[in-house]
């Protein structure tokens, strides 16, 4: 069974039973929120070659090309390292920015790859790991909020490349907040790549919308390279409908069973993300090999609906199973949930919890 170091901030499992998630409360320094900034375990190995365009929808293969031009003219050093930029060693020279364009920002559905595509950007793009920064838009307020403004621009500056997937477009003083940032990166030479989720009543058919989201970025709208790219959602092009619940007793033996895997009461386990920041549902599910989730039933509200998507993001990233008893996922939140502001969110985690249940069909026995 897996260990567990102080770094974690999770005290040792012990070797009777599964786990638990509502027994870990994870501290997570701000050296590991800057050393995490990478591409999650999901998408280690993905690279423009492994993204498989879908024949009907030739804006993908397109957008395939743009990216890798995009990754190629990255080349050539522009600041002093990051490592040096964040213990704030010597001074930067004023980088020279090159002409044009120094982001792309992808536009489309849930499901059609846009993070796999940034992913193979930032593992195309020639530069050192410490000189390329990846993560979500909560992770990057997250390090401002441990690191302070001023040292996260120090810190960043010297990188070559920073990837933000998921920008947030539904909280007005994070977006300012983020767009302020870019801003002082950019005049730094970093390039950017960016993936958006949709704004309040700006959904439409559950589209992003580039217009949206080059409007609440304002005055770096014009660094922005806007990539459209259509498609239905991957995880489930081909594939066969989603596994029904399994039984409690079905879920509760194969939790048992799995090495390193958890098991929750689905509502003390909503209950218990609400006393654990965000920031730290990645240390959550440190080490787990599958997560085991009896009585699952709606949300009952908004707040707890926000942190289980963040949750459902994360355990998406790592691929880790998850095997429940109760509702199907697809009846977690309400239907005026999925008409509301946040219904793009809510289609993310309904489609990720799908693709992690058809992953742990194999933890059940005959």
């Amino acid at each position: 069974m897996p260990s567990f170091t102080a770094a974690s901030g999770i005290d040792p499992i012990t070797e009777t039973g599964p786990l638990s998630l509502c027994s870990r409360e994870p501290h997570v320094p701000a050296d590991r929120l800057v050393a995490e900034m990478v591409p999650p375990p999901r998408f280690d190995s993905v690279r423009f070659a492994t993204y498989l365009p879908d024949p009907d929808q030739p804006s993908q293969r397109e957008a395939v090309g743009v990216l890798e031009g995009f990754a190629g003219g990255l080349g050539g050093a522009h600041a002093v390292s990051a490592r040096r930029s964040f213990f704030g060693f010597g001074k930067a020279r004023a980088p020279k920015v090159p002409a044009g364009p120094r982001g792309v920002y992808l536009d489309g559905g849930y499901g059609v790859g846009k993070t796999h595509l940034l992913a193979s950007l930032w593992h195309a793009t020639p530069a050192e790991p410490a000189l390329k920064a990846f993560g979500t838009f909560v992770e990057l307020t997250n390090l401002v909020g441990a690191l302070g403004f001023q040292q996260t621009v120090r810190t960043l500056s010297g990188h070559r490349l920073l990837c933000i997937d998921e920008f947030e477009l539904d909280d007005p003083g994070d977006t300012v907040l983020v767009s302020t940032l870019l801003g002082k990166l950019v005049d730094a030479g970093v390039a950017l790549a960016a993936t958006s989720n949709t704004l309040p009543g700006k959904l439409g058919e559950g589209r992003f919308a580039a217009a949206d989201f080059l409007r609440e970025i304002q005055g770096l709208s014009a660094h922005f390279r806007a990539l459209r790219i259509d498609g239905e959602d991957y995880r489930h092009r081909g594939l066969p409908k989603a596994p029904e619940p399994y039984s409690d007793d079905q879920v509760t033996k194969a939790a048992y069973a799995t090495g390193g895997a958890s098991l929750d009461d689905f509502p003390h386990l909503l209950d218990h993300l609400a006393r654990v920041h965000p920031s730290r549902y990645g240390a959550l599910t440190d080490g787990l090999r599958a997560v085991c989730l009896t009585d699952v039933r709606p949300v009952p509200d908004q707040s707890t609906a926000l942190r289980l998507v963040v949750l459902a993001d994360r355990l998406y990233d790592r691929e880790v199973p998850v095997l429940a008893s109760g509702l199907p996922f697809d009846q977690l939140f309400s239907e005026e949930m999925l008409k509301g502001g946040y219904r793009k969110k809510y289609f993310r985690a309904i489609s990720r919890l799908t693709a992690l249940a058809r992953d742990a069909q194999g933890l059940v026995g005959d």
